[in-house]
């Protein structure tokens, strides 16, 4: 393998992590494609040092164990140090001792609870103070302080509602019930729920639930004939990929934070769009994971240019604090936490499946993982300047 990097026409090979197939293939097959196009834009534009970028891809299925493998496989038999995937927390954590031992580079396009750093992980997904800060204070001044908690039964969801909570005590609100289903959740788990939130009429329905069970939760919310004008289902994990299938009709009226949606307006956003729409289909929506996994591919892509070398520790020291002018708007790797700073936005879902942004921070909002920065008290502190 050695000789290999004295060819300079020789390929860089990378890692691609995404569950096309599984429960949460709804939302990772859209990373997938997000990833690609990158790498094909990339790869047109005559690659990197004039070397194309050539994507080892396994597909774990779902199952947080499997990417631990893969990850292993990666590294050790396929010779490859940097990695791009995962989306649940769980699968990141399997990933991450293998990076950690093994020193490669995980780039992870996933919004997640916080409260973690590694030298072997880049994050260009939100954490909470990117999201749950705005999306609290927003709902508590539009709709009221008393919030149910309904989420998947892992480590993201739990850790989040934790953040949550604390964020309502500090603004006076509370918590009324708080359910978890497991992640394969099928839709008859979510009918007692959605008839014990009917019972206690929360002002506020907060989501962690991911993958398919997404689309239960809110099919089952519709059933029994819960208005989203009066008591909406809010979320940090509902993108337009869960919106479409679970229905626009049943999306409509409900409420996620996120650094991206498909209606941003601008020029770089439509011309990614239309690339995006060209490449995987007209009737197909970017959502923020998509956004998050195309980005990441140009940052990295960049760094590379520099670097000329896929050794991790001279790669990462160019990507600390390199920007990208990414969809959302410029985003900059934070070099405090290997965080990145991006824009916090609320959007609504409409008729068309598409979100109408009805709160948006002027600039990029700086990643505080720890959220040392809000003491984490009130949401409004946190509320994006």
């Amino acid at each position: 393998m050695a000789s290999l990097s004295h060819e300079t026409s020789a390929p860089w090979r990378i890692g691609v992590l995404f569950s096309r197939t599984g429960f949460m293939s709804v939302i990772e097959d859209t990373q997938y494609q997000g990833t690609l196009l990158a790498i094909e834009e990339i790869n047109a534009a005559g690659g990197v040092c004039g070397r194309e970028l050539v994507p080892v891809a396994y597909d774990p299925g779902s199952d947080s164990i499997a990417y631990g493998h893969y990850a292993k496989r990666l590294m050790i038999e396929d010779q490859v140090s940097t990695i791009f995937g995962c989306y649940t927390s769980s699968s990141r954590k399997a990933v991450l001792p293998v990076v950690e031992r093994l020193n490669g580079l995980l780039w992870y396009p996933t919004l997640y609870e916080g409260f973690e750093a590694s030298p072997n992980v880049i994050y260009t997904g939100a954490s909470p103070n990117q999201n749950s800060l705005a999306l609290c204070r927003y709902l508590m001044d539009t709709y009221g302080n008393r919030f149910y908690f309904v989420g998947s039964d892992y480590i993201y969801p739990r850790e989040s509602n934790r953040v949550m909570r604390e964020l309502l005590k500090a603004n006076g609100g509370s918590v009324v019930g708080e359910r978890y289903v497991g992640v394969h959740a099928r839709w008859q788990d979510f009918l007692p729920i959605v008839q014990d939130i009917r019972r206690l009429k929360p002002d506020v329905i907060f989501s962690t639930v991911v993958g398919e069970g997404t689309v239960y939760l809110y099919q089952a919310y519709t059933n029994v004939g819960l208005d989203p004008r009066k008591m909406p289902i809010a979320s940090l994990t509902t993108t337009e990929a869960e919106i479409a299938a679970m229905g626009f009709d049943v999306g409509e009226g409900h409420i996620t934070a996120a650094s991206y949606f498909q209606g941003i307006e601008g020029s770089a956003n439509n011309s990614f769009v239309s690339r995006f729409k060209k490449r995987f289909g007209s009737d197909v929506s970017t959502n923020m994971c998509v956004e998050a996994s195309y980005f990441q591919l140009h940052l990295f892509a960049r760094a590379l240019e520099l670097a000329n070398t896929l050794d991790t520790e001279v790669l990462r020291s160019m990507v600390m604090g390199s920007s990208f002018d990414a969809p959302q708007g410029a985003v900059t790797v934070n070099p405090m936490s290997g965080h990145t700073d991006l824009w916090t936005r609320i959007g609504r879902a409409n008729r068309q499946g598409q979100f109408d942004i009805i709160n948006q921070s002027k600039e990029a909002v700086h990643a505080d993982p720890f959220l040392i920065g809000y003491g984490r008290a009130t949401a409004h502190a946190g509320h994006a300047q």
